[in-house]
């Protein structure tokens, strides 16, 4: 009895110690064929971009001129009421930082 108690276990662990060997070779295989390398990725040239305005695709040459138009219009002016009224909020948001107390 034990005997065939013993060839028992002897054939578990054998089975449990190949099918451990075989997940690892499973983790070590190379990635897919249809994976592009990094090194291949770095070097590809971008040729397609988004407008920083409304995220609509571009190609290289329209997304050059947007940059160009965009940094050579002036920026809008705001209304001075406008003006005064964000940096009396930026300097409330401030105190109310230094000291919480005041709210």
């Amino acid at each position: 009895m034990k005997q065939i108690g013993f060839v028992f276990l002897t054939a578990i662990i054998t089975t449990l110690v190949l099918l451990s060997s075989h997940w690892q070779q499973l983790t070590m295989a190379l990635p897919a064929a249809a994976d592009i390398p990094e090194e291949i990725l770095r070097t590809e040239i971008i040729t397609a971009a988004r407008s920083p305005i409304d995220g609509k695709l571009l190609t290289a040459a329209e997304y050059a001129e947007l940059q160009a138009k965009l940094q050579t219009a002036p920026p809008p002016k705001l209304n001075t009421r406008v003006r005064e009224n964000i940096f009396l909020l930026r300097l409330r948001k401030l105190l109310f930082t230094i000291f919480p107390f005041l709210n």
